[in-house]
């Protein structure tokens, strides 16, 4: 089955950036947004000042003189005052919660950060887990689904199972992520249709250090899959 998702539909974000050169080069090679980890605990972990750091080197527009690219900070059950801190000072226009945070938290912080993006990441272990979602459609503005591990909150490279998602119609849009590289993302996308793909772990050399080789080949892939859309 071809995808109808097409590269210039789908938002495309590069989770896990803690070098300067490499954020500039991943937003310059045409990622719509890129992920940084504000969870002190994971190996990809950057600080608010590292993270301003890394802004400084991303291509600016100059009508609005701010980065091209979305900017998201990933939390994992953060205190709101620190989130908060946090988008002010690295210029984030987008917050990530990846751990158990409630849909009435998210309405917390969607109240208290209005105009950012506010995304609810779901670890999804079965048909169930999937189902409720649901409960945070009216409470955030995007979702994204991960693969679930006992232990870690997100960049395991493990993958989910796209069958089970191949009904999924949530009302508002959401990103694909969980063990994704440049050599399954078409046919992950063949299998379904979300907003956005997520990747982190499968465009690394190590935790945090992207392999930018990789990152081209996902964008090439994509690319392809433009094309053959385009003729047909």
């Amino acid at each position: 089955m071809l995808s109808n998702v097409s590269e210039e539909n789908l938002r495309i974000k590069i989770c896990g950036i803690t070098q300067p050169e490499q954020g500039r080069s991943i937003a310059q090679l045409g990622a719509t947004a890129l992920g940084f980890i504000c969870a002190p605990t994971s190996p990809r972990y950057v600080t608010a000042q590292q993270i301003a750091a890394i802004v400084t080197h991303l291509p600016i527009n100059l009508k609005t003189g701010k980065p091209y690219c979305d900017l998201i900070g990933v939390f994992v059950n953060a205190d709101l005052e620190l989130i908060c801190q946090t988008v002010e000072r690295a210029q984030l226009n987008g917050v990530q919660l990846h751990g158990d945070e409630t849909p009435e938290l998210c309405d917390l912080l969607r109240q208290t950060l209005p105009g950012i993006e506010l995304i609810k990441a779901l670890r999804i272990q079965s048909t169930t887990a999937l189902e409720a979602t649901y409960r945070y459609y009216k409470s955030v503005d995007t979702l994204l689904l991960d693969a679930y591990h006992p232990t870690l909150a997100g960049g395991t490279g493990k993958t989910l199972d796209w069958s089970t998602l191949q009904q999924f119609r949530p009302s508002i849009p959401w990103f694909l992520a969980g063990g994704l590289t440049p050599g399954n993302i078409l046919e992950a996308l063949a299998c379904l249709n979300p907003n956005g793909i997520d990747l982190s772990s499968g465009v690394e050399i190590s935790p945090g250090n992207k392999n930018l080789t990789q990152v081209a080949q996902l964008f090439n892939a994509l690319h392809s899959l433009s094309s053959n859309l385009q003729r047909e």
